[in-house]
């Protein structure tokens, strides 16, 4: 399995160039490209159903809209009344949906070199681990900047967040304060809450929406 750093090109083509030594240095550098778009520009994968961005965005927000609306009724049925001089911060509901390599947004970056594309194309078929921050996948970028108050026409709660996790064809290694931080796959439709620093004043949540 090879490893490509979203935000570092160079090193994408060092693991081209130490993986495919045949390949000519321009070859090389083109794939490394070529790779890094198909995770950029994953695609979106939601109830069965892709979605490629940027252009399917309404599409999967509006497709989305009566999952977020059924965990955020599930949010306040589940969550205490607490006082107005509470400190302790909420956690975060995360919402998961799937991503996928886009191998045609890497093959348009390699226009008619056919060649080239068998190479893309079993690179991705062997396994490819991306490293990236956030803002690297345009999925991840998007829907951290929907606004699901006016898509949804409701009043949804901050605390639902969207996550966009490879869950085919790839492994995805998102880069924290921390460092890696490996996401799990999970099916989509299932939504966590973690426990509260104060778990007696919190009522954990789970919803399974999969059914």
């Amino acid at each position: 399995m090879i490893t490509i750093q979203l935000t570092k090109l160079e090193s994408a083509l060092d693991q081209i160039r130490k993986t495919q030594p045949k390949l000519l240095a321009a070859d090389a550098a083109l794939i490394a490209t070529a790779l890094s778009v198909t995770g950029r520009h994953a695609i979106a994968i939601y109830e069965g159903e892709q979605f490629t961005w940027p252009e399917d965005y309404e599409r999967l927000t509006n497709s989305m809209v009566s999952q977020m609306e059924m965990v955020n009724e599930a949010i306040e049925h589940n969550t205490p009344k607490r006082s107005s001089k509470s400190t302790v911060e909420e956690e975060p509901v995360i919402v998961t949906v799937g991503l996928m390599p886009n191998l045609k947004a890497g093959e348009q970056i390699l226009a008619n070199r056919d060649d080239l594309k068998v190479v893309l194309s079993d690179i991705l078929q062997e396994g490819v681990e991306f490293v990236y921050a956030t803002t690297d996948i345009g999925w991840q970028w998007a829907l951290d900047r929907a606004n699901w108050n006016t898509i949804s026409e409701s009043e949804i709660s901050r605390r639902i967040k969207i996550k966009a996790s490879f869950t085919e064809g790839a492994v995805g290694i998102e880069m924290g304060v921390g460092g890696p931080k490996k996401r799990p796959s999970r099916s989509k439709g299932i939504v966590e809450i973690e426990p509260e620093p104060e778990p007696e004043a919190e009522i954990g949540l789970e919803v399974d929406l999969s059914e």
